[in-house]
């Protein structure tokens, strides 16, 4: 089991590479909720999200004999673009295997890392499998997107940094996908605000891990539809799963119109740019509803997981609105 103590860890071990993200503050909006809001820039992060922090951690780590035959690793893209960059830092060879849907922006950005990618079909192929084949075949380390240990902690320092500035927190809002974001972002939480409700966030259209929360059992979504590209997981993961049900208060969802209305607020009032998934922690904050209750009076902490927004579909984004 992923501790504390491992986050801490993975904060050495990145330090100097990884950007300490910006915290930022809005007085509009907290006007608007009565609360006291900050928003952790991971938008800002190197590659665009939060998961460089979790990708350079676990590269880091390899053996030499690993590092020469290279990894593997399996991405609608903000991963992907991580697994890339880190690997182009350290030299080390990478596959990605990445839906053929992906956003082009993501896409195009992990070839330019120099990460080789391999296309599949996200309705006809699992994408785990081709990985595993992959690493069979090649000699290459898988290292999935979530579901590892030096991931996991490697996600956890943000929560960290956010804490550490900003001091205790009430709240604390985080996308999740499969998870590692949020079981990250409950160890830093539970170590350095223990009595902070720590809420994961998820599109209403990919809603397993809040089934999963409730019912306490693992519950899978097959390639739900929904604007938050970067949380169409098909569920949490063996070690994610129990860190959240552990020390996360609720899981929740937003629909795709309330996540595209809270990413536009943010682009106008923060002038940041923070894609769709990124923007899932801040939707709850300012519009959904969990068993935590409203933010009115409350020092509250929103993870803006990634910015790496497809331009050529803004438009239809706006229209929608």
């Amino acid at each position: 089991m992923v501790s504390y103590a491992d986050v801490e860890n993975a904060a050495a071990q990145i330090a100097g590479v990884a950007h300490h993200t910006p915290v930022a503050t809005s007085h509009t909006i907290d006007a608007e909720t009565g609360a006291t809001l900050f928003f952790k820039c991971e938008n800002l992060q190197r590659a665009g999200a939060f998961k460089f922090r979790g990708a350079y951690n676990a590269l880091s780590r390899l053996t030499g004999d690993q590092r020469s035959r290279g990894v593997v690793t399996f991405s609608s893209g903000n991963h992907a673009q991580a697994i890339a960059l880190a690997g182009q830092i350290l030299n080390i060879p990478r596959v990605i295997v990445m839906p053929s849907d992906a956003p082009a922006v993501k896409r195009i950005a992990t070839a330019a890392y120099g990460g080789e990618v391999v296309l599949y079909d996200r309705d006809r192929e699992d994408r785990e499998a081709i990985g595993k084949r992959l690493a069979a075949e090649r000699g290459l380390t898988l290292i999935p997107p979530y579901d590892h240990p030096q991931i996991i902690a490697g996600q956890g320092t943000a929560a960290r940094e956010l804490i550490e500035e900003v001091g205790p927190l009430d709240l604390l809002y985080c996308p999740c996908g499969g998870g590692g974001l949020l079981s990250g972002t409950a160890l830093s939480a539970k170590a350095l605000a223990p009595n902070c409700k720590v809420i994961g966030v998820e599109p209403a259209a990919g809603d397993d891990g809040a089934r999963s929360f409730k019912t306490k059992t693992l519950q899978t979504v097959s390639n739900p539809k929904t604007v938050a590209d970067g949380a169409r997981t098909p569920s949490l993961g063996a070690l994610t799963f129990p860190l959240i049900l552990e020390h996360v208060s609720d899981v929740t969802t937003v629909d795709d119109p309330t996540l595209l209305r809270a990413m536009f607020h943010l682009w106008e009032r923060l002038k940041v740019v923070v894609e769709p998934t990124g923007a899932l922690g801040a939707a709850a904050a300012l519009y959904g509803t969990s068993t935590a209750g409203p933010v009115r009076g409350k020092r509250v902490g929103v993870i803006l997981s990634g910015g790496n927004v497809d331009l050529a579909q803004v438009g239809g984004w706006m229209a929608a609105r």
